[in-house]
């Protein structure tokens, strides 16, 4: 019995041995067919690992940005952020501002750490004669360990009375580069706008967050900024809660607590750091599985060109398949040749696909230092299993058509229906 099993074993062993050799000078003989098939499928399992890539590239981005202010930060934002029936007033409404005071009454909060009041406001930045268009912030000291802002050279802003006006400013990298031209930038006094504020530090390069040039800043007290652009309200609160446990506590206090100082209305909106990365997590994920789609209809192309072309080839290949049916080919083994003619251009186009796509990442990655782009597990393995999977699909009919054929009327070139 055993010696019986190794016979058929060798046998089954042989005759894909000679399926392949036999495949593969077929594919050496029509090397024209067999390199736009190869294209075409490469092309479509490139297209699905660079779209993926390029999907998850920025879902890393965008999820590191937002991870900035970390996970025990909340952020208060004016106005209620909600979606209600009816017409939307028509009266020229603004929600209530936020204020200095509210920004002390959410620091006194037994579950808060500390508070990071903000001003947003552009204005002319001067030195020397030198002028530039600038983001200035006001804010804390604490905004910058919120931030994760990390100073070169210099003091940050004082912590003593963190809620009045000093005329004291800390600089961005680029701008201290631009206005001083390598001359020390501590204790020079700049002018924004009408007045002026002496350099105490200097942030270190940390590039675009949250939209803006950090490298391009220039952050003074919260009080100083409001004075700078004659305004009362905030543009934002962060707020820092001692444990992580107590975020939606805290929330829930904050919310009650500014509801109390405004004559009882709930027109603020507090949101957490989880809940922005959950729902910016599943747009983008949303965004990925839409780019891979689009990418795998280059696949579907790619298998209806695999099927136009092997009709094609069964059409002038009658002769042939005509003789290996008189020297005894079954119906079966014809289909399967055919059908391991298009695995086998599938295969090796699939994975010459896939090395090409993580080259051209690597590439990428190389020139791209702020995002990284990379293909996850999924798509790869997608992207093979769907050049493998269309492509014998689309060869069924053509591979079944060829098997079809009786011997004589392939011999003669003829088709069962040009004899009938």
């Amino acid at each position: 019995m055993g010696d019986l099993e190794r016979s058929l074993t060798a046998s089954f062993m042989m005759a894909w041995a000679d399926t392949f050799i036999f495949v593969s000078q077929v594919l050496m003989r029509q090397r024209f067919r067999t390199v736009v098939l190869w294209v075409a499928i490469a092309i479509g399992v490139i297209a699905v690992n660079l779209l993926t890539a390029l999907g998850e590239g920025a879902k890393s981005y965008v999820l590191s940005e937002f991870n900035v202010l970390g996970r025990h930060t909340l952020i208060t934002l004016p106005g209620k952020k909600e979606t209600r029936g009816g017409m939307p007033p028509i009266t020229g409404e603004s929600p209530r501002a936020l204020t200095l005071k509210d920004a002390q009454a959410v620091s006194r909060l037994s579950g808060v750490k500390t508070v990071a009041p903000l001003v947003l406001g552009n204005i002319e930045v001067s030195y020397a004669g030198k002028i530039r268009e600038s983001l200035v912030m006001g804010s804390s000291r604490s905004f910058f360990a919120l931030r994760h802002l990390v100073l070169a050279r210099g003091q940050l802003l004082p912590e003593r009375g963190r809620f009045k006006g000093e005329a004291v400013a800390v600089i961005g990298s680029r701008l201290r580069d631009e206005l001083f031209a390598g001359k020390p930038a501590l204790g020079e006094w700049l002018r924004l706008g009408d007045s002026r504020f002496r350099v105490i530090g200097v942030l270190k390069t940390s590039g675009t967050r949250f939209g803006f040039d950090m490298d391009e800043v220039v952050i003074i007290p919260v009080v100083s900024a409001q004075s700078l652009f004659n305004v009362d309200g905030l543009f934002r609160l962060f707020a820092e809660v001692r444990h992580f446990s107590q975020l939606d506590t805290v929330k829930q206090q904050m919310v009650e607590l500014l509801k109390q100082r405004h004559e009882g209305e709930e027109d603020v909106t507090v949101i957490s750091q989880d809940a922005m990365l959950s729902s910016l997590q599943k747009i983008l994920d949303t965004l990925t599985y839409a780019v891979s789609g689009i990418a795998a209809v280059s696949m579907l192309v790619a298998g209806i060109l695999i099927m136009n072309m092997m009709i094609i080839t069964v059409s002038q290949r009658r002769k042939e398949i005509g003789l290996l049916k008189a020297l005894g080919a079954s119906s079966a083994l014809v289909r399967r040749l055919f059908l391991a003619e298009a695995g086998l251009i599938a295969a090796l186009a699939a994975l010459s696909g896939w090395m090409l796509s993580h080259l051209v990442l690597l590439l990428a990655n190389n020139y791209f230092s702020d995002i990284q782009f990379h293909s996850p597990w999924w798509a790869q393995a997608a992207s093979i299993a769907l050049a493998l999977g269309l492509s014998l699909l689309f060869a069924w009919l053509p591979a079944q058509r060829a098997s079809s054929l009786a011997p004589v009327q392939a011999l003669q070139g003829k088709t069962a229906q040009a004899q009938r």
